[in-house]
């Protein structure tokens, strides 16, 4: 093994070893399901907002977006960049205070599941079991992007065989979201999350100057897609530039509609649940944003010059998402190069680690202690939840192996899941009165449903991205069944009303 490998292994030792540690360190503050799923609702704005970007900006926005930059598809990715910009600052905007003390008022709910539960009196508890269902899907789908990722990432770096990247990922996510929890979760997605913020800054400076200003870099950049789509680097390369040239409106109509997914994503909205204070939104919201639009300058930056800087370097196909851990390689001494690319690594394990606690609660907590066992302590529920933990973390490894799995597809479609599904029923559950406990069935069903069937369609009106129809028929049978069914719980009605009366 050379000096420049071992630098680069010395980094990533560092880091995932301090991972572990926080794990380590935070398993003894987890004295209950609350502590374990929700942090006891401490967390204060900083940590909320970071965790909350963080876990949303999974391994895609440092491989994904890059790696579709690289080809050409810069426009899909400014378009799909300020429709989540914008969902995400509505999300803030209309979600997050609102959740907050709903999730509270009904039930005092520490998970999505157990909170539609609560607010919509569904004795039967057909709702939390379908809801259950749609997060474990979606989740181990996400989870196994996040898998990929680190696949991905290992053997670019240091040539490791695919499938022990894949083991590498698995054991360190496992081994600290399982001891720690939601406090765990949080803090390592705070560390993450300023470190992707850092290597996107300074790297994106770097590479400007390297290519001899903004000008200059600009004018390389457009001369590599000449020559690509004359097919001077291959008929691979050329297919792909092709392709997303020919962007249309509807191509535009679909990349925005990804800001939809905000508005029901289990992993992000349970941080608005979890923070300290009302009055804190504002703070995180601001650092939750900036922290957004700086990201993705970086990914258009990376992913779109990296064309000129890398050459005569070319990647193709599914080296494109590595543009970025390429370039840090080229760009860096190998340690720092090496901290860098542990940027990636954060990226994945802040998601994945996220969704497998989110996934991990709803299972414990909605399914084993609402339907199986109700007077389970605490001790077996938090059992049972590292016990899911890890086998929602080993299908996902099986789903992984298959290495033409793309990083962008999978949490395109994981992400699609859960905005047609939960997005239109956490807006109605929060601001409007009249839904009823049949009409947020219906919708959720109806939305998963929807997501699952058009992601399998192809051609025609089904370009349109999966999450958008998901959406719009979730929201339209919500509103149609809820009208037809006429509320009349007295008790949903009353505590609806003592909640919009609630100060923040």
């Amino acid at each position: 093994m050379d000096s420049v490998t071992i630098a680069k292994l010395l980094a990533f030792v560092i880091y995932l070893a301090a991972m572990v540690f926080v794990g380590l360190s935070s398993a003894s503050k987890n004295n209950n399901a609350s502590d374990f799923f929700l942090g006891g609702r401490k967390l204060g704005p900083w940590f909320t907002a970071l965790s909350a970007e963080a876990s949303d900006s999974s391994a895609w926005l440092l491989m994904g977006l890059p790696g579709l930059c690289y080809l050409g598809g810069f426009k899909e990715t400014f378009w799909t960049a300020l429709g989540l910009i914008l969902g995400t600052y509505l999300s803030w905007l209309f979600v997050a205070k609102a959740l907050r003390k709903c999730s509270i008022a009904f039930g005092d709910s520490i998970t999505i599941p157990e909170f539609l539960t609560n607010r919509f009196k569904d004795k039967s508890r057909v709702l939390s079991v379908v809801s259950v269902v749609f997060i474990v899907l979606f989740f181990t789908i996400y989870v196994a992007s996040g898998f990929v990722a680190c696949a991905k990432l290992f053997n670019s770096v240091f040539g490791l065989p695919y499938n022990a990247g894949l083991v590498i990922g698995l054991v360190v996510i496992l081994s600290y979201t399982i001891m720690g929890g939601y406090l765990a979760v949080c803090t390592t997605d705070f560390i993450q999350g300023t470190l992707i913020f850092v290597a996107f800054v300074v790297s994106s400076i770097v590479i400007v100057i390297s290519l001899g200003g903004a000008g200059n870099a600009i004018g390389q950049a457009h001369n590599f897609m000449g020559k690509a789509l004359n097919g001077d680097f291959g008929d691979e390369l050329l297919k792909k530039f092709t392709a997303n040239k020919n962007f249309s409106v509807t191509s535009i109509i679909s990349a925005m509609a990804w800001g939809l997914g905000y508005f029901g994503m289990p992993h992000i909205i349970v941080r608005f649940m979890g923070i300290r204070s009302n009055k804190e939104v504002t703070t995180a919201r601001r650092v939750g944003i900036t922290w957004m639009i700086v990201s993705y300058i970086g990914t258009f930056i990376i992913g779109t010059l990296g064309t000129a800087y890398l050459l005569p370097n070319v990647l193709s196909g599914g080296a494109a998402e590595t543009v970025f851990s390429v370039t840090m390689m080229k760009m860096y001494p190998a340690f720092i190069a090496g901290l860098f690319l542990c940027a990636i690594l954060a990226a994945s394990m802040s998601t994945a680690d996220s969704q497998l606690l989110v996934a991990s609660s709803a299972v414990s907590q909605d399914i084993f202690k609402g339907l199986i066992n109700p007077n389970a302590d605490e001790k077996t529920v938090l059992k049972i939840s590292r016990v899911t933990v890890f086998l929602i973390a080993a299908v996902a490894f099986v789903l992984s192996l298959d290495q033409t799995s793309t990083i962008f597809g999978l949490v395109s479609y994981a992400w699609a899941g859960f905005g047609g599904s939960f997005g239109p029923l956490i807006l109605l559950a929060l601001y409007w009165r009249g839904i009823t406990n049949k009409g947020a069935i219906a919708g959720l069903v109806v939305g998963g449903v929807t997501v699952v069937a058009w992601h399998n369609l192809s051609g025609g009106i089904f370009d349109i991205y999966e999450i958008l129809p998901a959406f719009v028929f979730n929201l339209i049978v919500a509103v149609v069944v809820s009208l037809l069914d006429k509320n009349k719980d007295a008790q949903m009605l009353a505590e609806f009303d003592n909640y919009k009366k609630m100060a923040d």
